[in-house]
């Protein structure tokens, strides 16, 4: 065998290192340095690493593994073993010389195998690792590895390897085998009951174990479920035995507890022989025999209904939902108990959550612990709203959707901080009335008409809106100013535009918004340049403000926000054409819809508010026309004085007014005063008359200038007069703080303006009195009936003589009706 080791070729050669598998025949005969195959010759490149292990090579060199490796290597040069280039003998002096060395070894295995037979396959006697050993050698000799006989002039005995089988062989001998199978086979009769027999006692066996497991499996389920029956009577007999334990135990406790403390013995009660006998109709309490049927009749449980919200009627709700969050309570913790569960911080804080719902007022609710003033606003019910506005006399009236609640406080008009702290400096400790009304309602942006009484602090109440309004607008530009104002308020006269004005300024003082005042009596030049400057706010009076529109000085395209102060006041003056082309001036797009459906959610449209002390006829066409489902908020009584001014009427003739002015000046005591007439006349005459008397007074009317009324107005706010003189002017919307007393010198000509000019005093919750000369001249007769049923209303006494006075009794422009017994006839 020599350096080769035990076997030849490629399988019986002892490898190492040196030699790999060739990639032309398979062997391992392939040198690694050389780079040649040593059985073939071929100077190609080596195949890839195999794990020649121990194991491995076993399972290449025995029969099962070397006819695996060899369909492996066959599947893998299967297009050279079709070409022959497998076999092919290779030429080469190297390649002759492996030759050789081949022809040398399958010599030597020759003479040791010389006494087999010529074309038998192997020698029973011999291993498979020689009889292999003789395959290789017999497959070398001159003509190359694929020689069909594998030796040389028969002078090598060998078996030449059986090549694997082609594919179209493998296909024609397995469709001839499903031929056979396909085939039919006879039997005879006997054989067909053999075979007919065998299955039926096949088929019995299979029964008989499927039914011994049935059997099986149904003996195992009874034993189980009597086990399970046997452990529950075991278990209900113990419960009952301790049932019955604990029960002797309690009463033997209360049988020592009764002989330590005593019994209390239940006397009976003596009947009168009266009673004895007579028929009883109702059951005694001790009669109750349901107590020992059943221990459960000692505690009954209240249930909570399953309809009405789970509550019951005529009962406080409050108390019924805190005793069902009880209840929860008490039972979780029993299930958490029974479960060895222990509270967490999650369970109490859900605890917690519970008795703060219950403990909250809904709409519902019944019981008030609390006053109003107590509550938060989100625990105020129907009924404390209520009470709310009638303690405050609000009342609200109006179409479409609910206007918005009432604030209470300032706090809980949510104000941006700037306005806040306006209000804190301006020294606004609570809202009023109209303020606590009006606010929301402007916030929410909805169209209204406000009607309070003089002095109730209207001015702040739609000036804080408006600047929340301007705040939500786009940052002024120079593209924007040339658009005109956010916002306009209207106002009938100049000092009122210039005390709105101030007010504004007032509020507007952590903000940096302008405002400009546009009234007559001023070069309207200056004015216009003010407004083409650009302003966030215009303050103005009608007719100087449409003078403006009409010369382009100003224009209202982006102004969605108008006020309409003093209303009435305004159609009484005859501005109501200025107003309206005011208001035409506007963008008619951003007029709101008349149908609430119509509105759109994104777009932006005209909020329009109206304020006045009263509501004519006049008022009311112009709200129509321009106020889309107004919210109509009314502080007490439409056309109502206040109730903090003293009103007193005092009949007397034209040449005794002065007289009894004198007479009600002496008591002033250097307090404030305003005394009204009806002529620019009359009114120089009272100043002469007061100035004599020594008292320091000065005049308001609308014959003097723009600056000399401004100086007036100033000189009486600064104390610098105490006394001012003035016509109707001043009647409306002027704020003097303490004024104390108000004389009407002239009556005035109807009952608003009366309103107004008492309205002057008794402002911000202060004290003053009004005082009236009534001459019962033929001018005065169509406002005596006004005055009569005012006075009444605020219950005030009536002069006898007003009250018996004929105009005092019927309304003017009705038909008085006479009673029967008065009419006179006249025959003819």
């Amino acid at each position: 065998m020599g350096k080769t080791g035990k076997g030849t070729g490629s399988f019986g050669q002892r490898h190492n290192k040196s030699h790999t598998l060739c990639r032309r025949c398979g062997r391992r005969s392939f040198h690694i340095q050389k780079k040649i195959c040593a059985s073939c010759g071929y100077p190609g490149k080596r195949m890839r690493k195999y794990n020649w292990s121990a194991k491995a090579k076993r399972r290449r060199t025995t029969g099962t593994g070397r006819m695996r490796h060899l369909r492996h290597v066959y599947k893998r040069f299967r297009h050279q073993f079709r070409e022959g280039e497998m076999h092919a003998p290779v030429g080469g002096k190297r390649r002759e010389r492996s030759a050789s060395r081949g022809r040398r070894k399958d010599r030597a295995r020759g003479n040791r195998s010389a006494s087999a037979s010529d074309g038998s396959s192997s020698s029973p006697s011999r291993s498979p690792r020689r009889e292999r050993k003789g395959d290789d050698a017999g497959k070398r000799g001159e003509g190359g590895i694929g020689s069909a006989g594998g030796v040389e002039n028969g002078s090598l005995v060998g078996k030449v390897a059986r090549e694997p089988l082609s594919l179209e062989e493998l296909v024609r001998k397995r469709e001839q085998q499903q031929k056979e199978e396909q085939k039919p086979m006879f039997l005879s009769k006997k054989q067909r009951e053999e075979l007919a027999l065998k299955r039926r006692q096949s088929e019995v066996e299979g029964q008989r174990a499927r039914a011994e497991e049935m059997k099986k499996a149904r003996e195992a389920y009874l034993g189980n479920l009597a086990r399970q029956r046997e452990l529950e009577r075991k278990r209900v007999e113990e419960e009952r035995r301790q049932f019955q334990d604990e029960r002797e135990r309690e009463k033997e406790k209360e049988l020592i507890r009764q002989q330590y403390l005593g019994q209390e013995k239940v006397k009976k009660r003596v009947l009168k022989p009266s009673e004895k006998f007579r028929f009883n109709f109702d059951w005694d309490v001790g009669d109750d025999t349901s107590r020992d049927l059943n221990p459960l009749y000692n505690t009954p449980h209240d249930a909570h209904l399953l309809f009405g919200r789970g509550l019951r009627a005529g009962i406080d709700r409050r108390e019924q939902k805190k005793g069902a969050a009880q209840h929860e309570k008490e039972l979780l913790q029993k299930l958490r108990s029974a479960a060895g569960l222990k509270e967490t911080k999650e369970s109490r804080k859900l605890d917690r959550e519970r008795e703060k719902a219950a403990d909250k007022y809904d709409g519902f609710d019944m019981k008030t612990e609390k006053h109003w003033t107590e509550k938060d606003k989100e625990e105020m019910t129907e009924r404390d709203w209520r009470i709310f506005k009638e303690d405050y006399n609000i009342s609200f009236k109006g179409s479409g959707a609910t206007p918005a609640l009432p604030i209470r406080t300032w706090e809980e008009a949510h104000l941006p901080k700037p306005l806040m702290k306006a209000v804190v400096k301006a020294g606004f400790k609570k809202p009023t009335p109209i303020q606590m009304a009006a606010m929301p309602v402007g916030i929410q942006g909805r169209d209204m008409i406000g009607i309070a009484e003089t002095g109730s602090g209207k001015t702040a109440a739609f000036v804080i809106p408006m600047l929340m309004y301007i705040q939500a607008q786009p940052v002024m530009t120079e593209e924007l100013e040339a658009e005109g104002p956010y916002a306009v308020v209207l106002a009938p006269t100049r000092e009122l535009a210039q005390q709105i004005e101030e007010e504004a300024v007032k509020l507007a003082h952590y903000t940096k918004y302008r405002m400009c005042s546009v009234v007559g009596g001023q070069p309207i030049e200056d004015q216009g340049y003010k407004l083409r400057k650009g302003c966030e706010l215009v303050i103005a009076t009608p007719g100087r403000l449409l003078d403006c529109l009409e010369r382009r000085y100003a224009v209202l395209n982006q102004c969605n926000y108008v006020v309409l102060d003093e209303a009435d006041r305004m159609i009484d003056m005859g501005f109501e054409p200025q107003v309206v082309g005011v208001l035409d001036a506007m963008p008619s797009t951003n007029l709101r819809p008349e149908n609430e459906e119509a509105e759109g959610g994104s777009l932006k449209y005209r909020t329009t508010h109206m304020f006045s002390a009263t509501m004519p006829s006049a008022v009311e066409r112009l709200a129509k026309k321009y106020l889309r489902r107004p919210v109509v908020i009314t502080i007490g009584t439409a056309g109502k004085a206040t109730d903090n001014v003293s009103q007193r009427v005092i009949p007397c003739k034209e040449n005794e007014k002065e007289h009894r002015l004198e007479q009600e000046m002496s008591k002033l005591h250097e307090k404030r005063a305003i005394v009204f007439v009806n002529t620019k006349a009359k009114c120089d005459v009272v100043y002469r008359r007061l100035e004599a008397m020594g008292y320091s007074c000065t005049v308001l009317h609308g014959g003097k200038t723009q600056e000399q009324r401004e100086a007036s107005i100033k000189g009486f706010r600064d104390d610098a007069y105490n006394i001012l003189i003035a016509t109707d002017v001043a009647g409306r919307g002027i704020d003097v703080p303490d004024v104390a007393l108000v004389i009407n010198y002239d009556m005035p000509n109807n009952i608003e303006m009366y309103t107004h000019r008492i309205g002057r005093t008794g402002r911000a919750g202060r004290k003053g009195v009004a005082i009236t000369f009534l001459t019962m001249g033929e001018a005065e007769q169509p406002v005596l009936y006004d005055l009569k049923k005012v006075l009444e209303e605020c219950g005030v006494s009536v002069p006898p003589e007003l009250a018996r006075h004929p105009k005092a009794q019927v309304k003017p422009g009705t038909i008085e009706q006479r009673p029967r017994r008065k009419e006179q006839l006249f025959a003819a």
